[in-house]
């Protein structure tokens, strides 16, 4: 690694050290406002808006679909949290195309589905419609899942096949786009844990 002398000392640090650091920065603050700009809104507001989170009648009068809702939206937002993370601190960027990641983000539930980000949230959705019997917030689950496919097939995939080549068609050919695989995926740059 080279090094750079300052007036004082001399340092490990390199120029694209001190670049992926800004980067780091930057990558953190864009994914937390990106958080709260398109998920939070769209798993979170809107859902609120449809049903002011009212509980009515449990879906059949079904009780225990409410606890599956509790769980749907407990572990959405799990899942969520950690892969908008490994966008900022592995990827050093953001989901917002307007900043992306310089590194294809291939670890944590990005090893057993390719977006983790859009199934949590559609599962939060799901998951509120059960806990609170709203019939009208699980019909709105459709649409931001619809939304999150025609990006995806339009816009994400060709873009990151033009970005990572190889090493995102291996990503594809290994790991499924909406259903997770029940084993976590091992491939090259997964390996590393994660």
């Amino acid at each position: 690694m080279p090094r750079i002398w300052h007036a004082d000392k001399m340092t490990s640090d390199s120029p694209s050290q001190s670049n992926d650091s800004i980067r780091l920065a930057f990558a953190v603050l864009g994914t937390a406002a990106f958080l709260v700009l398109a998920p939070g809104v769209v798993a979170g507001l809107v859902p609120w808006w449809i049903s002011r989170w009212q509980f009515r009648t449990p879906f059949p009068g079904y009780f225990p679909l409410r606890g599956i809702g509790v769980l749907l939206i407990a572990a959405g937002t799990f899942v969520l949290l950690d892969s908008f993370a490994r966008f900022a601190l592995q990827g050093l960027g953001t989901p917002a195309p307007v900043f992306p990641t310089k590194h294809l983000v291939v670890k944590g539930f990005y090893r057993y589905v390719r977006n983790p980000m859009y199934v949590a949230v559609v599962a939060v959705i799901l998951g509120q419609a059960l806990l609170f019997g709203d019939l009208h917030v699980l019909m709105y689950a459709l649409i931001p899942w619809l939304a999150a496919h025609l990006f995806v097939l339009t816009y994400e995939e060709p873009t990151l096949r033009k970005t990572f080549g190889a090493e995102y068609n291996t990503f594809c050919a290994n790991v499924p786009r909406w259903i997770p695989r029940l084993t976590p995926w091992r491939g090259s740059a997964a390996r590393d844990e994660g």
